[in-house]
């Protein structure tokens, strides 16, 4: 996954689709014009459902590269357990038919409290509580899923989650869908605790990974915040011009304080989401919405296709 493959970005292109050229973009993340090389096809395949293709590439500019759409600790070791999943066959429709006493319990502080998290992500996830991995999201893009968590920790303590958007065509930030090849797909990350931590805008979130953009003029950095909200979000025939904007992830993210300058998560409705018809939320809303938690992602959640989340339980 780190062998370099060289990618030739053609600016020519800009002038066939009308878009801004690459000298256009003075903001600190990396512009690469194209697709990425793909180093993996596909990483999970579901038997029981309909599941999308969920590819891993690379793209690279100089001597930098990226890992598209992001780099994962994909690992059956630490698939968080089913809340529900078409793909191993657990589909309840109400907590009443879970037993979540057999959820293992990762030991973060082995005097800590019992912390219960129920998760549900657009894409994939990854928790980890005061730097340590705790679960992965076991489906990386489709069908739905919902999980629980549980680990063992004393307070205060430090979450940090990794969310990614998956996208069919590696490093372009789309899918097919609705009728179109390109169609650029939306996130989303709900979660609650037994210990009354739930999303909200009190957490921070940052944007490592903007794709497609077709018209760098239409970014902006303003303070911390990496600003994508005037590019286009339209379903596409093709991806002729498209580029992806990248940040360096800090090597620390997970326990660094640097967050504190990260700007806030934005929320969103269910409806802003479209929830109301994946069973994988609506037969657990009593655990997300209608228990006071919100969806969260930076403020764009269509472009943004990985973004990084922390927060302090005091």
């Amino acid at each position: 996954m780190h062998i370099k493959h060289p990618l030739v970005i053609i600016f020519s292109l800009a002038s066939l689709s009308g878009c801004a050229t690459a000298d256009t973009y003075s903001g600190s993340g990396t512009v690469i014009q194209g697709a990425a090389t793909v180093e993996q096809n596909n990483l999970f395949s579901c038997e029981r459902g309909h599941s999308r293709l969920s590819p891993v590439g690379i793209k690279s500019s100089g001597q930098k590269q990226f890992v598209v759409p992001a780099e994962v600790q994909y690992d059956e070791r630490y698939f968080a357990a089913d809340l529900y999943n078409e793909c191993s066959g657990v589909t309840p429709r109400s907590l009443a038919e879970l037993s979540v006493e057999d959820v293992p319990i990762v030991s973060i502080d082995p005097d800590g409290e019992v912390v219960t998290g129920y998760i549900f992500a657009d894409n994939y996830f990854e928790l980890y509580v005061n730097g340590q991995l705790v679960a992965v999201d076991p489906v990386p893009f489709t069908p739905f899923n919902a999980n629980i968590v549980r680990f063992k920790v004393s307070k205060p303590y430090e979450l940090a989650i990794k969310l990614v958007d998956w996208e069919e065509h590696a490093g372009l930030g789309s899918e097919s869908n609705r009728g179109k090849p390109f169609h650029p797909g939306d996130g989303g990350f709900i979660a609650s605790f037994s210990d009354g931590t739930l999303t909200s805008p009190d957490w921070y979130a940052q944007t490592y990974y903007t794709a497609p953009v077709f018209d760098l003029s239409c970014l902006e950095e303003i303070g911390s915040r990496r600003v994508s909200e005037r590019c286009s979000t339209a379903s596409r025939d093709n991806a002729r011009g498209a580029y992806s904007v990248h940040w360096d992830i800090p090597t620390d993210w997970q326990t660094s304080q640097e967050y504190r300058t990260w700007p806030a998560a934005t929320t969103y409705s269910e409806d802003e989401i479209g929830v109301n018809n994946k069973k994988a939320y609506m037969n657990f809303r009593e655990k997300f919405g209608a228990a006071g938690a919100s969806f969260i992602w930076s403020d764009n959640v269509v472009l943004d296709n990985l973004v990084l989340l922390r927060h302090r339980v005091e």
